[in-house]
């Protein structure tokens, strides 16, 4: 029988001590144990045992334990009014706390169990058009980063990744994490992604990213999926796979890499368009009532650079000459200046 994978699903915390509070709950046991003797040994002549009086420190930290742990030999026992007046009113609310202290860890457990289902379901209910970004590595941080630019909330997005580090990194940021191998239908499912409305698949491997991108295309067949490719000749195969964008890593890095040495500021631009916080921000959203009418000229005028133009389900290119004016329904893609020029121009001057 084949060994079974293993699929957890993480959502962020906040990150607890355990051993600050094992420590803490050590503490205040031994706190019990140390005023109920410290009582015992003040008031150690209404106590009797078998042998005679309770006269030790011994004598009192033993009837200590017996006690607020609820053994209770009987051997040393209460017999003046004053000595059991003590034990009702302050040995015995011990005795509760120090109980309460020993079950402490079992019954926060039991509700720390019952709370992480209960978030599980709450969770699973709730997500819906959401982002699955397969692997958390470089590429995929990077991808998450560039959704919060782009004003999508953390806990909209769900992270798959085999390596549990990588999972604590992104429930870090908020995400939420599925550990499990993603080329596992059962992992996907774990990420609802079936009910997701984008995914981003960042493997390591090309072959890898195939697998998922086939299952996830399964699972989601309107959901859009933008996938990476190492490897330039992989990318048709990912398309056919069911990726709507594939996204040649190295050698899209190798040509900017190549831009930049030959036109510098063309290589600045791409940088602007790039940059997460103070640059160019390419943006795609569909045009506002006070948009229908305009021009893509008009709408350039006002500082949103119109890149595209899709209307019908067809892309118009902004050099085509197809669209004259915007359309109600029309979607378009822009740039627009995310950060003033001249503090880029700032930013980019070597530091002395």
């Amino acid at each position: 029988m084949a060994k079974e994978t293993l699929v957890r699903l993480a959502l962020p915390e906040r990150e607890r001590g355990p051993l600050r509070a094992i420590l803490g709950r050590i503490f205040i046991a031994l706190m019990c144990i140390v005023v109920t003797a410290t009582v015992v040994y003040s008031e150690r002549a209404g106590y009797r045992d078998v042998e005679g009086v309770v006269d030790t420190w011994l004598d009192s930290f033993y009837y200590a334990t017996v006690t607020l742990s609820t053994t209770g030999y009987g051997d040393i026992t209460p017999v003046t009014e004053s000595a059991r007046l003590t034990n009702i009113l302050l040995i015995t609310p011990l005795r509760f706390l120090f109980l309460i202290v020993l079950v402490g860890t079992t019954i926060e457990v039991l509700t720390e169990r019952s709370r992480q289902q209960f978030r599980y379901a709450r969770w699973r209910r709730r997500v819906k058009k959401h982002t699955v970004v397969i692997g958390y590595g470089m590429k995929g941080r990077s991808a998450v980063s560039a959704l919060k630019d782009q004003g999508f909330k953390a806990e909209s997005i769900v992270v798959v990744d085999v390596n549990g580090g990588n999972i604590k990194i992104a429930t870090a940021d908020g995400c939420a994490g599925v550990i499990g191998d993603a080329r596992r239908e059962e992992v996907l499912r774990r990420a609802e992604v079936a009910n997701a409305d984008r995914i981003i698949v960042a493997a390591d491997r090309d072959d890898t990213s195939v697998l998922v991108t086939l299952t996830a295309r399964r699972l989601a067949p309107k959901a859009t999926i933008v996938a990476a490719a190492r490897e330039e000749q992989n990318i048709p195969v990912l398309r056919q796979s069911g990726a709507d964008v594939v996204i040649p890593t190295a050698e899209s890095a190798g040509r900017l890499l190549g831009l930049s040495i030959v036109a510098p500021n063309a290589g600045e631009l791409i940088e602007d368009l790039l940059e997460p916080v103070a640059g160019l921000q390419i943006r795609e959203r569909e045009v506002t009532p006070s948009d229908v009418g305009l021009s893509p000229a008009r709408l350039t005028a006002q500082g949103e650079i119109v890149l595209n133009v899709i209307r019908n389900g067809i892309s118009h290119r902004f050099d085509s000459g197809g669209v004259r004016v915007f359309q109600p329904g029309d979607r378009i893609v822009v740039i627009t200046a995310n950060g003033p020029a001249d503090q880029r121009a700032e930013d980019r001057k070597p530091r002395t």
